[in-house]
């Protein structure tokens, strides 16, 4: 029995990995079912009576699976996988240069939370708000990495989207504290 080597050649690129267009708007359906298709094909437990090199390449495959499977799904991981490919690099770790506007309005939220931490009407107001933004950016980055091909600009949009992420699980944890 030899290992059916999904295709070995497209492992730095998640997208051909699964069978998918290099694109930030993905279909989550499709990337799930060829996920799948794929750990059906390598899951160690087909191998185990196999040689050693089988069961190694197969581990090996289902590793890769599961770490494309988790970048792809998840659509900042994505984003930013796909600048990456395209040579930008999001700096997130020294790039936190954000605009004024982008900056004011974090500094609204964060007061209405510490001001509202006991409102629970008022915190899902802010929910829908900080949810609408997330929809907003997103769709700012379809336009920039699927439209424009701006990887610059999509990187800038995912590290503003990273902020308000991170807000949207405080402000959910807060929420969840009161019910």
């Amino acid at each position: 029995m030899s290992v059916v080597v999904v295709n070995l050649s497209a492992s730095d690129d998640y997208f051909r990995f699964f069978g998918l267009n290099q694109k930030f708007n993905i279909d989550l359906p499709d990337l799930d079912q060829a996920y799948l298709a794929i750990q059906k094909e390598v899951h160690p437990d087909r191998y185990a009576r196999g040689s050693d090199v089988e069961q190694r390449i197969a581990m090996q495959m289902a590793t890769l699976a599961n770490t494309a499977h988790q970048t792809l799904k998840n659509p900042i991981q994505r984003g930013l996988y796909l600048c990456k490919l395209h040579g930008v690099d999001a700096k997130l770790e020294t790039n936190t240069a954000m605009p004024a506007a982008f900056l004011m309005k974090q500094m609204e939220w964060r007061e209405s939370l510490d001001e509202q931490a006991e409102n629970i009407s008022a915190l899902e107001v802010l929910m829908a708000e900080v949810e609408e933004s997330k929809e907003d950016i997103l769709t700012e980055i379809v336009q920039a990495i699927d439209g424009a091909k701006n990887y610059e600009r999509a990187a800038e949009l995912l590290r503003g989207l990273l902020f308000i992420d991170k807000f949207a699980v405080e402000l959910d944890d807060t929420i969840a504290a009161l019910i």
